[in-house]
């Protein structure tokens, strides 16, 4: 494998890879079943993952520095013990991603920390898909916080069939409306919506990876369903990843997935808008 080749697999493979989520009863070690698959051996995967933890550490410290984050951490309604899950699609599963990022603040700023954060995101669901994980991903683990981070593969329209959505909205619309209802009966804290950010449609439809390609119009009907429901409501606009319309800098070349600093305006958002929230 010659240097292209692995930089590819660093940037649009490893991060969203996590055999143990998509199978599992899987035997085995997944991190050896992972190095196989992408062609490395188990050591250089290791210092590839390593490097990736480091990266959502290092975002979470450039956080910390801000005088606005140091302020919105005390009012954050956690004591520290809390049991904090999400359910979401590869942004979320990303190993350098938003959750990893909120991880590590909420870790390195929270004295006597005993958390305990589960990243149920795998990489392209749609609000179907992660529907039918939602118990053995989410509700075995008995969380206190359920972020929900889902919308944007719904969206979706395949290069074979442009005419329509993936996912119809008004599928989308009962199953956002079905995961409601199925964490309010389990969880006392309300659900924290993240909605699908803009993305750079140009970017995504030049990209040889990928079979599809996303319109904002769809985007934005999929961001007002999982504005409208009940919960703390993360980026009701969209608007995180550039004012103006998604800034390229907040994104890895294909224009859907985010850089580290992109995943940053998400956690200040997040912080910001859990500050405000009540613990039960």
């Amino acid at each position: 494998m010659n240097e292209e080749e692995k930089g590819i697999l660093e940037q649009y493979l490893l991060p969203f890879l996590h055999l143990n989520k998509r199978y599992p009863l899987l035997q085995g070690k997944s991190l050896e079943a992972e190095a196989m698959l992408s062609g490395l051996d188990v050591d250089e995967l290791r210092v590839i993952r390593s490097n990736m933890k480091q990266n959502a550490k290092q975002a979470a410290l450039e956080l910390l520095k801000e005088d606005e984050i140091v302020d919105i951490l005390d009012k954050l309604p956690l004591d520290g013990s809390e049991c904090i899950v999400v359910l979401g699609d590869s942004i979320t599963e990303d190993e350098q991603g938003w959750f990893e990022i909120l991880k590590n603040v909420l870790a390195i700023a929270t004295e006597k920390e005993d958390f305990t954060f589960i990243n149920s995101g795998v990489a392209y669901n749609t609000s179907a898909d992660a529907l039918r994980r939602i118990d053995r991903d989410v509700l075995i683990h008995e969380p206190d916080w359920v972020f929900v981070a889902l919308g944007t593969f719904d969206a979706q329209r395949l290069n074979i069939a442009p005419h329509r959505t993936l996912m119809p909205l008004s599928e989308s619309w009962e199953n956002f409306e079905t995961i409601q209802q199925v964490i309010n009966e389990h969880v006392s804290n309300p659900v924290i919506w993240i909605t699908p950010a803009p993305v750079i449609k140009e970017l995504l439809s030049e990209h040889p990876l990928y079979e599809f390609g996303i319109e904002e119009e769809d985007l934005s009907q999929v961001r007002q369903l999982v504005s409208g429901k009940d919960g703390v409501i993360i980026d009701s606009l969209g608007g995180r990843m550039g004012e103006e319309g998604p800034e390229a800098w907040n994104y890895i070349p294909d224009g859907l997935h985010h850089s580290l600093t992109g995943h940053m305006n998400t956690v200040r958002l997040i912080l910001k808008k859990m500050s405000e929230a009540k613990r039960t």
